[in-house]
């Protein structure tokens, strides 16, 4: 009896892990496909765009997302950054993001392209 029970035991068992994993599986391929566009790290941005980011990020949402675009770590003049700060659905203020900085990144005639910044 006590075999036949450590037995149904292991199978439960085994199928909850086997469901968890693929429920974990899916997680992970909605989270990479959740954003189309390229993405930056805070930590990589040139300081003067990560010291607009500091001065943003209080006003931030969960749905506010920023997008930069930089030739140079030190010339203004070759650097994009902006922002969709006040959005209501995160994959707006993203593709609103990324147009604003494409917008901005095509009249200073910035070669490098626009990444969504993450942090």
């Amino acid at each position: 009896m006590m075999k036949n029970l450590k037995q149904s035991l292991f199978v439960v068992c085994g199928q909850v892990f086997r469901w968890l994993s693929v429920m974990v599986g899916m997680v992970l391929c909605v989270s990479a496909a959740a954003s189309p566009f390229p993405t930056i790290h805070l930590s990589e941005l040139p300081d003067p765009l990560r010291s607009v980011w500091k001065e943003l990020k209080p006003e931030m949402t969960e749905m506010s997302h920023c997008a930069a675009a930089f030739d140079s770590h030190s010339d203004g003049e070759k650097m994009a950054f902006r922002c969709s700060i006040h959005i209501k659905m995160s994959a707006e203020g993203e593709r609103r993001a990324m147009k604003y900085c494409e917008e901005k990144r095509a009249e200073k005639n910035i070669k490098a392209p626009c990444r969504l910044v993450v942090e």
